[in-house]
């Protein structure tokens, strides 16, 4: 049957004007307007052009905004994702209430931000929360602070909130492991490998791409983290727990600076770009199999 291309340009129309509307269009816009003296009460903008980037390299909490972020990339990525791969590599066994459990690791992950933001600002909680309360009954009440507030617990107790419920990755990962051929693992097994070696040398290059994928998104989701943070800490104490998010949020908010405040989400994107080359690079994300 003869295919008539010339309706695939029309079909494509509507989601390539969508997608120059809401994303390719503001995105221009944000790389313009970092090059400019931009604020909603000023009459009209003034070209600065890189006055802006300048500043952002002079600014000391730039860097330890931009240095939080890819600290929580990296460990997302490595973390997070290994995590979830290693659940799902338990469950891929179908032990006994394994689908009990995959489902019941999906639920933080369906659950908003801001209500487990609220979760773990109560179990941090220095007077009530559930930390220093069992801290309290095993005798060690002198280990009882406020976790979110002090300098040197709030970023690790920040991370806890996201790094263990890894539930997309898990059920990604899974989903790619039950979908390997059974004769794939049946060969293994006749060449005498043990299950231990069937995951490692070849369940788990099976999984490479789809681990890669899982990556990518845990990147991104750092590079959107928001919510989180400004609800338990708000970036502080002081600058401990702030990203790049917040702090393009603060200039904004604290000084009516959209040029100054589009120059850190020009850095958001880039970093996006590299973190998804390097991950889709090392591990072939992209690559064709023959």
């Amino acid at each position: 049957m003869k295919i008539k291309k010339g309706w695939i340009p029309v079909f494509l129309l509507p989601a390539v004007v969508l997608f120059l509307l809401i994303y390719a269009v503001p995105l221009i816009m944000v790389f313009a307007t970092s090059l400019f003296d931009y604020r909603l009460t000023a009459q009209s903008m003034t070209f600065i052009g890189l006055d802006n980037y300048i500043r952002l390299f002079h600014d000391p909490d730039f860097f330890k905004a931009l240095t939080n972020t890819v600290v929580w990339i990296g460990i997302q990525c490595i973390v997070h994702v290994a995590l979830g791969t290693f659940i799902a590599l338990i469950l891929y066994k179908k032990p006994r209430g394994w689908k009990f459990v995959r489902t019941a690791y999906m639920i933080p992950n369906i659950i908003s931000n801001a209500a487990i933001g609220m979760i773990f600002l109560n179990i941090f909680n220095p007077q009530f929360g559930v930390v220093n309360s069992v801290l309290k009954a095993v005798g060690l009440e002198h280990l009882t602070h406020n976790w979110l507030m002090d300098s040197t617990t709030a970023f690790p107790s920040v991370t806890l909130i996201w790094v263990l419920f890894a539930g997309y990755t898990t059920t990604l990962v899974l989903a790619q492991a039950l979908s390997i051929d059974e004769s794939v693992l049946e060969a293994a097994r006749v060449d005498g490998a043990t299950p231990f070696q069937t995951d490692l040398f070849v369940v788990l290059p099976l999984l490479k791409k789809i681990i890669g994928t899982t990556m990518v998104m845990a990147a991104t989701y750092m590079l959107q983290m928001f919510d989180l943070i400004y609800i338990t800490t708000n970036g502080g104490p002081g600058k401990t727990t702030t990203n790049l998010p917040l702090l393009l949020y603060g200039v904004y908010k604290a000084e009516n600076n959209y040029g100054y405040a589009n120059t850190i989400g020009v850095f958001i994107v880039i970093i996006g770009i590299v973190a998804m080359t390097v991950i889709n690079k090392a591990l072939k994300v992209n690559e064709e199999d023959y």
